[in-house]
């Protein structure tokens, strides 16, 4: 990983405990998972995770989950907890949630006969391509085409808790006291029969920001999976070096056979969604399932993803499949389209076979090579987009769904006189701007602009490449960051340097001044910057974080609230937006070479992201984690349902009748004890 110039190393003892100073008392209170939230939140937490420990000079290889706190409270937060969070959460939806139609039932099985044993053999052949033991793959998988709108993620039966293994560790706990432990494998860990979600809590319908969120977080860790090879035989990663290298008998795709099998997984699934959103879900205000292709033009006669679709759900092969739909909220969402936009360009560049593209990643290239995902066709590589076609592989429909995002922001949510995106349109736009919503568009432009112009995306978005195509696209997402980003700085940001919610255009501000606005007005005003290398935009959000430090931060509380001395609360947007806007404090924003400013001081910022997360991440909103990677382990002869005594416990302990999966929570009031 490339480091920019403010990400440089810090010494342990440059971090210290300082943070752990108040307890917070942070109450529950709303379990349900709403996929396009929770998710969003888990990919600034993966961003934040091991990128942000390593950028900062961290040698992950010395992290170790039952290393509390090691080699610091911050990296054990940001490398360990962070990260782990974010899969973890990831698979309880994805694999065994049922919240969704099952992949059986999708239209990628479908094309290939439709049966549970077609699909049985598919997953086979995707193991065989990444050397992965067939037999090892999880029992009764749930792996969902798309996700419903929300659900609760308490569990609907009593979970399998048997013992079929375990292993001897060595546990240093937060308080440095070092131990050794016999662990339990539970029979839930292997067979996901029981980890069932409550169907009666789900609301059956499709949304563009649900499906989009999720997906961000597959093409995020699939790229992280699938971005080199490993040695079949010893399972050790290599870099790629050329694009049939796991041809030759003694290489396999996937960073590790472990995480290769989920990267195809995920990648089976995304295609999926891509698949439903353009044969099925296409709408143009009257008509559900309206196709479009490479020449669709926004400005003409416009097509998009209604924001609600309700699923008449029936069974197939004995699990869920979607029937009838109906358009329940036929508007098109500024949060849908820049949800679905950002991951989809994620997607483009992950799957790019463009012959321009010569700075592509190899691995990447033979995931995509015809076996085990398909090659796209040459209209749609060459260095002609006149002649693109649609088509059903990888880049195709990314390529056509990216174009479709792409031109229904600029056109159907972009307010030219103005300069700044809005919040709806119906046939017409509204005149609401909302500043997360506007802040986060930039977030997905720029990496928009980046996959068009075959820069790096994914953990490495700040970085320059080898290659830039300064494509027409590219160019014109550039205009509108810079749009975006102006209306913000000259029309959002009031008297006490904090941004406001939103605004009417042309008639008044939304006054309220929440913390969620405020960390994704940094966040979005630090994308524009990297952008377009503007320093405007760079001090302003630097200003706008020292506002939140002069007139947010709750001493008592030890980390920000609305109103200091007053309970707030959070949600998985307000955990987005501190994850994501922090951590480009951190990397961006930092104090420099020659600067002073207390409160942008390197280790300044580090406690406060730990306190941060420790208070309020682990304090509750975190509802739950997966034993192994997270740190969680189930020990023999102890009751303990939360054993690194961090406040996230066990699955089987995090209340509900039964427990509650690994996920967040959809509301937490947060105040000082």
């Amino acid at each position: 990983m490339k480091k920019s110039a403010l990400c440089f190393a810090i010494s342990s003892a440059l971090l210290t405990a300082s943070f752990v100073s108040h307890a917070a008392n942070v109450k529950v209170l709303d379990k349900t998972l709403s996929p396009a939230a929770n998710f969003l939140a888990y990919t600034e937490f993966e961003l934040s995770g091991e990128p942000l420990a390593e950028a900062l000079g961290l040698d992950l290889d010395v992290l170790d989950p039952n290393q509390v706190d090691q080699p610091t409270a911050f990296d054990y937060a940001a490398g360990i907890e962070s990260y782990e969070y974010s899969e973890e959460a990831m698979y309880a939806l994805n694999y065994q949630s049922t919240m969704g139609p099952h992949l059986v039932n999708g239209p990628v099985n479908q094309a290939r006969g439709g049966s549970l044993a077609d699909l049985g053999k598919r997953f086979i052949s995707l193991a065989d391509a990444v050397g992965f033991p067939s037999e090892e793959i999880p029992l009764n998988m749930y792996p969902i085409s798309v996700p419903y709108v929300s659900g609760n993620p308490e569990f609907v039966g009593k979970v399998d808790t048997t013992k079929v293994g375990g292993e001897e560790i060595e546990v240093l706990s937060a308080t440095g006291k070092a131990a050794t432990h016999k662990t339990i494998t539970p029979a839930y860990f292997r067979d996901y029969k029981t980890l069932a979600w409550d169907s009666a809590s789900f609301d059956k319908a499709l949304n563009p920001g649900a499906i989009g969120s999720i997906f961000l977080k597959e093409v995020m860790w699939s790229q992280d999976f699938l971005g080199g090879m490993h040695v079949t035989a010893t399972d050790e990663e290599v870099e790629a070096t050329s694009s049939t290298m796991d041809q030759d008998g003694k290489h396999s795709l996937g960073v590790s056979a472990a995480d290769g099998f989920n990267g195809m997984i995920l990648t089976e699934m995304s295609i999926d969604k891509l698949l439903i959103l353009q044969e099925q879900l296409g709408f143009d205000g009257k008509n559900l399932g309206v196709k479009f292709g490479p020449d669709y033009d926004a400005s003409k006669n416009p097509i998009w993803f209604a924001h609600k679709v309700a699923v008449k759900e029936t069974q197939k092969n004995n699990v869920n499949n979607i029937g009838k739909l109906t358009v329940t909220d036929g508007s098109s969402s500024l949060r849908d389209t820049w949800m679905l936009l950002w991951p989809v360009s994620e997607f483009y560049a992950f799957t790019d076979q463009r012959t321009a593209n010569t700075a592509q990643n190899p691995a990447f290239k033979a995931v995509f090579d015809g076996k085990p995902f398909a090659a796209a066709p040459k209209q749609n590589i060459d260095n002609k987009t006149s002649n693109n076609v649609v088509a059903d592989d990888a880049f195709s429909l990314a390529s056509n769904i990216a174009n479709l995002s792409f031109q229904n922001l600029a056109n159907l949510h972009f307010n030219k006189k103005a300069g700044t995106f809005v919040t709806k349109y119906d046939g017409k736009q509204n005149a609401q701007v909302e500043t997360f919503d506007a802040a986060y568009s930039i977030v997905a432009l720029s990496i928009y602009q980046r996959s068009q112009d075959a820069l790096p995306v994914g953990y490495a978005a700040a970085d320059g490449g080898d290659v830039d195509l300064e494509t027409p696209q590219g160019k014109q997402a550039l205009s509108l960051i810079k749009a975006q980003a102006d209306y913000i700085v000259n029309t959002l940001v009031a008297k006490n340097g904090l941004v406001y919610d939103g605004a009417t255009v042309g008639k008044s501000v939304d006054k309220n001044q929440s913390l969620d606005a405020q960390f994704a007005a940094i966040r979005g005003l630090v994308a524009a910057y990297l952008a377009t290398q503007d320093d405007t935009y760079k001090q302003a959000a630097r200003s706008i974080f020292l506002a939140v430090e002069k007139n947010m931060f709750d001493a008592e509380l030890g980390t920000w609230a609305q109103t200091p001395g007053k309970a707030t609360i959070h949600t998985p947007l307000t955990a987005a937006a501190i994850s994501g806007g922090l951590r480009e404090t951190i990397l961006h924003l930092a104090n420099e070479e020659g600067e002073h400013v207390p409160a942008l001081e390197l280790q300044h910022l580090t406690e406060r992201y730990t306190a941060w997360f420790k208070k309020v991440v682990n304090g509750g909103q975190q509802l739950a984690e997966w034993i192994g990677d997270s740190g969680e382990n189930m020990l023999e002869n102890s009751t303990t349902t939360d054993s690194d005594n961090d406040g996230v416990h066990q699955i089987t302990g995090a209340g509900g009748k039964y427990g509650t999966a690994q996920t967040m929570a959809a509301k937490v009031s947060v105040s000082a004890n």
